[in-house]
């Protein structure tokens, strides 16, 4: 008995791969497309999260003017979000490069793709280089802060309102403070990083400071700002006082709830990856063009996929700063 086997002959109704493109777009397209699709849907859930713990906390929130008010090179300049607004112009610019690079592309133009991916890649590093800048002065702290026992953050303003960094009222300490490590007291036990000042020296420079008082996290819905708590009632929170606070990390954040640091540093770090990645693959696509490699292929398709993926990762940036600055 011989076995049957049935054939059919490919049409232009089925896919049956080859040359054959599905909806116009080429195989590798087709993936990356898929691959965008997939990772949009990483970060609005990622994007959800965030949205649904501020909504919860929204009466106690950081306030993003409050956090990210540091400008390169102009140290004590209050500028509330001017250098994340320009972070995020370079982005988009090296998105209008990247068009213009995959333009020349399709007429096979080899100087000025090579011209428009190098401009690309500066202002992804560019980008890179801002935002390990912000994360700096995230983690190292502005003004200081004293936490509680009960966790929340109480944060010290003069009689204007405007926030005061703790050392300019604390008291001298009179002896040299030691940070407890490994090698001193118990066994493997490590303490963190010492503060620039001690509790105490807050309570004694808090005292013989009349001009100073507290404000706490809760934020009053009518002026979108943080209650100021009068001098005479601000004992009442201090003598619950903790311990001192500088900067963010993931147990402690000087700014206000924890869960504002956690999420700063997973969005704008997995963001920082993407940025990355996509710097990494720009520059060797950026010697591929420049040895020839899609001369001699006749198109520059790759320099096209690889402009979807930097098209989306300047888009997403867009929606992490809408969402997680300005909001």
């Amino acid at each position: 008995m011989e076995a049957t086997i049935a054939t059919t002959k490919a049409n232009g109704n089925s896919w049956s791969g080859g040359n054959n493109k599905p909806l116009g777009s080429s195989y590798g397209k087709m993936m990356m497309w898929f691959f965008i699709l997939s990772d949009a849907l990483t970060f609005s859930g990622f994007l959800a999260a965030y949205g649904l713990m501020r909504f919860k906390f929204i009466d106690s929130w950081p306030i993003a003017d409050e956090v990210f008010t540091h400008f390169p090179f102009l140290h004590g300049l209050h500028a509330p979000m001017y250098y994340v607004a320009l972070m995020t112009f370079i982005l988009i610019f090296s998105s209008v490069t990247m068009v213009l690079a995959v333009d020349a592309g399709h007429q096979m133009k080899k100087g000025k793709v090579t011209f428009y991916m190098f401009l690309t890649i500066i202002g992804g590093l560019i980008f890179l280089g801002s935002q390990g800048w912000e994360w700096k002065n995230f983690i190292q702290g502005s003004y200081g802060a004293v936490q509680l026992n009960d966790g929340k953050i109480i944060q010290f303003v003069d009689a204007s309102g405007h926030q005061v960094t703790l050392e300019s009222f604390a008291a001298s300490s009179h002896s040299e403070r030691v940070q407890h490590t490994k090698d001193k007291g118990i066994w493997f036990s490590k303490e963190a990083a010492l503060p620039p000042v001690s509790l105490t020296q807050v309570m004694e420079g808090f005292k013989a400071h009349p001009e100073i008082t507290i404000r706490t996290e809760q934020i009053d819905a009518a002026t979108k700002s943080k209650i100021i708590v009068p001098r005479e009632n601000a004992m009442a929170y201090l003598s619950e006082a903790k311990a001192v606070v500088k900067g963010a990390n993931l147990k402690v954040n000087e700014y206000g709830r924890t869960l504002f640091a956690d999420f700063f540093f997973f969005i704008t770090g997995f963001h920082g990856f993407h940025v990355l990645s996509g710097v990494i693959i720009n520059i060797i696509i950026f010697f591929n063009v420049i040895i020839g490699t899609y001369e001699r292929r006749g198109h520059y398709e790759m320099v096209e996929k690889v402009g979807l993926y930097w098209h989306f990762v300047d888009l997403v940036w867009v929606f992490v700063f809408t969402f997680f600055y300005l909001v």
